[in-house]
């Protein structure tokens, strides 16, 4: 959206709770990858992301005439957004939480060198690129909902302590020192275990066939491999990047966002088109 104006985007708002679905659709259009690529950080799965995605952006219809341009926005999508996520309950994590603890006991102890070949012909390079993606996405699940939201919105989307700080409803001061906090704490677990980000024995490729047999790859549906990468300065205005607030050196690159799938964009469409939101524009 930082295409736009702000004056531009509250022309799109009125026009939009005035019944213009032209104007509606756009500003949807606008923020569905935002809010897809914070969903997929917060719950882990893409399915999961796709779900709540389409949660979100209701509620967002629902709540356009509430807006009043005092911020920026993408701040207000993005506090929709975040409010809903670190209450959401619904998806995979919600019912199989996670720990650091869990998670370093698997890469330590699990045994990976008896399980068969599980590949179905797909190439081993491209089944352990998928793993190392989902691996470090789910890992953001040993985190709490709320020091996930701080990591993501300062990490991948590199929002600055003001805007952040609005999002989440806490002084900047107090999102920086969170923020570095939660940055230690992942760049330690990176630091110890990932043999990919960090100095740890842990190879993605070693550990194909064990992740296939575990679930947490399919060979026949690789979400991250095939879908889509694009510039987070696409998704919003991140003039204002992150402060440095810490020296770390950790390679956090693993937070690439992507385009919503384009069932997830089949949906939205549905959506626009529905008879509920033309109730909702014209009540």
């Amino acid at each position: 959206m930082n295409q736009k104006t702000n004056a531009q985007l509250q022309a799109l708002v009125d026009e939009a709770t005035a019944g213009n679905k032209e104007a509606l659709e756009a500003l949807v259009t606008g923020v569905q990858d935002l809010v897809f690529n914070l969903s997929l950080r917060m719950l882990g799965t893409f399915a999961d992301a796709e779900d709540a995605t389409q949660d979100i952006l209701l509620k967002m219809i629902t709540h356009l005439s509430s807006f009043r341009g005092d911020s920026a926005f993408t701040t207000w999508v993005f506090a929709i957004a975040a409010n809903h996520l670190k209450s959401y309950k619904k998806h995979m994590f919600a019912h199989y939480p996670l720990s650091f603890e869990y998670y370093g006991d698997d890469i330590e102890n699990a045994n990976i060198r008896d399980v068969p070949d599980l590949t179905q012909n797909v190439e081993k390079e491209l089944l352990a690129e998928e793993l190392k993606m989902s691996c470090t996405n789910v890992m953001l699940q040993c985190l709490d909902t709320e020091s996930r939201c701080i990591f993501i919105l300062g990490t991948m989307f590199r929002l600055d302590s003001r805007m952040a700080g609005e999002i989440l409803d806490m002084t900047p001061e107090a999102y920086r020192k969170r923020l570095s906090r939660v940055r230690k704490k992942m760049a330690e677990f990176l630091g110890q275990y990932c043999g990919e980000y960090g100095g740890g024995r842990c190879r993605c490729k070693d550990r194909v066939n064990y992740a296939i047999q575990s679930h947490r790859i399919h060979p026949l549906q690789l979400d991250y491999t095939t879908a889509a990468e694009i510039p987070v300065q696409t998704l919003c205005d991140v003039k204002n990047a992150m402060e440095d607030i810490d020296e770390l050196s950790q390679d956090f690159s693993f937070c690439k966002p992507y385009r919503s799938p384009e069932r997830t964009k089949h949906l939205i469409r549905e959506l626009l088109n529905s008879t509920q939101i033309s109730i909702i524009q014209n009540s």
